[in-house]
């Protein structure tokens, strides 16, 4: 019963289907010689306001605080105040853009400026409030996942196109960035190696790529690693490991771990950022302490040595994705803010 409309440089890669309760809006850059670097959050801020006129808007959710809370702003300005604005901080404009000096208080001026506030964890609504002293209240919306696509019923390749001899699957899937500890999770994989027979499926793609590659050379199970880049269908991959390492130095959520989760995969991951929150020791998977190789390893071992063991804290795990985490719910919760929001004089 929405109309959703979507404003970016790109199309959503998941935007795919026509959907007549969906559109999309470019926002297109002029080549104006007399920028070096063409001001894209002015362009964005310009769509904002045709858009929320021609299309009568009731409100605007932006995603991340730089540029877009910013860029929300200045198309509230040109509106004379006749829009509201959501920001949801997803980490990475609090923890890297935000520690910035250079752009520390246009943050914290974005973030103050909106009308309604949420972050994925209760961890990063901490973080936040703790660095930039916010004075708008923030609502905690984990992040949510469609059970119906993440499950293991709909497998979109055989395992055995990976393992032909009966090797365990372990699965990493990141952007490729220094927090993700990418070393470690080649470490851990040839820690459990040396006991399972395994194959580590590394997804996506970043800076630390060569890194990895050069790491699995080293550690001797270049053989037994498959890098497979950037890929669309993460549902289908996952349907097929067996257990999923985020060994990372923060999480604001862990979206990966979650569709993990969702599809019966048990969760190897460190204690930190908002990955407690997600994960359940013990129970939808196991934590430890960042770097903390050896028992992330013997964890991993324990877990592919028994059947059993594996898919019993599989199915707990999809339990606490549908229950806590399920679209439905979430969306659910976001439609409650939105009207929260647009109710508030101001």
């Amino acid at each position: 019963g929405h109309r959703v409309h979507f404003i970016s440089y790109s199309l959503p890669y998941r935007l795919r289907e026509f959907n007549e309760n969906l559109s999309f809006h470019e926002v297109s850059m002029l080549a104006y010689p007399l920028f070096e670097y063409p001001p894209y959050s002015l362009a964005l801020a310009s769509k904002m306001a045709e858009i929320v006129e021609n299309q009568k808007l009731d409100i605007l959710h932006v995603h991340y605080a730089i540029p877009h809370a910013a860029s929300a702003y200045l198309a509230k300005q040109m509106l004379a105040g006749k829009i509201k604005f959501i920001t949801t901080l997803h980490g990475t404009d609090i923890t890297l853009v935000g520690n910035d000096e250079s752009y520390f208080r246009i943050t914290k001026f974005s973030i103050d400026q909106s009308d309604g506030i949420t972050t994925v964890s209760e961890y990063l609504k901490n973080l936040t409030e703790e660095r930039f002293q916010t004075k708008t209240p923030i609502k905690v919306i984990p992040n949510f996942v469609d059970p119906e696509q993440f499950s293991r019923k709909t497998r979109r390749c055989g395992k055995s196109v990976f393992a032909p001899n009966g090797e365990k699957i372990v699965m990493h899937i990141s952007n490729f960035r220094p927090v993700k500890r990418i070393e470690d999770v080649v470490k851990i994989f040839a820690l459990i190696n040396e006991e399972v027979p395994s194959k580590l499926l590394m997804v996506g793609d970043g800076p630390l790529m060569s890194l990895a590659i050069k790491t699995a050379e080293k550690l001797n199970v270049s053989q037994q690693t498959i890098f497979l880049g950037k890929q669309n269908d993460v549902a289908g991959l996952l349907s097929i490991a067996d257990i999923f390492l985020l060994p990372s130095e923060s999480e604001s959520f862990g979206l990966s771990a979650l569709e993990a989760m969702s599809c019966e995969v048990p969760v190897i991951a460190s204690n930190a950022g908002g990955i407690p929150e997600l994960v359940q020791n013990g129970h939808t998977g196991w934590l430890a302490e960042i770097g903390d190789v050896k028992t992330m390893a013997e964890k991993g071992r324990e877990l592919l040595s028994d059947d059993h063991l594996r898919e019993k804290m599989g199915k707990t795990a999809r339990q606490v994705a549908i229950e806590n985490f399920h679209q439905d719910k979430i969306i659910s919760v976001y439609e409650e803010y939105y009207e929260k929001i647009l109710s508030k004089a101001e």
